[in-house]
């Protein structure tokens, strides 16, 4: 009988400023960020989805960036939508949600939306 660890290595996540947490800040894993992105496509008209371009790609490859004020609104509506989308799972859909909401944090206070990266060896994951 062969027994698993139950310690396992933590997984690359995506930390996302204006979160709920105490410190404003929320932690994705990086694989879900990146499954999410063919469901922001998917979810969008044809027709819309030259505006939601640059959202995809910053989900598909991942890694620290800074969305400007100006559009962090625009972001925010658009995952919303992919959030309400009738065929999303659930598991998706509240993450979708969960960067919505920090999206329109951001907006609300006309600041700058900033993703980061951290994995394990980073010492930022324990």
């Amino acid at each position: 009988m062969t027994r698993t660890p139950a310690i396992h290595d933590a997984e690359p996540s995506i930390v996302v400023s204006h979160g709920a947490d105490f410190f404003g800040q929320d932690r994705h894993a990086l694989k879900e960020v990146a499954a999410l992105a063919a469901w922001v496509t998917n979810s969008m008209p044809y027709n819309d989805r030259q505006a939601v371009a640059p959202l995809v790609a910053a989900m598909e490859h991942p890694e620290p960036q800074t969305f400007p004020a100006a559009t962090v609104g625009l972001v925010s509506e658009q995952l919303l939508k992919v959030a309400r989308t009738r065929h999303l799972k659930p598991r998706a859909a509240a993450l979708a949600r969960a960067l919505a909401d920090a999206a329109a944090r951001a907006a609300a206070d006309g600041e700058h939306w900033e993703w980061r990266i951290e994995t394990a060896a980073d010492g930022g994951l324990a």
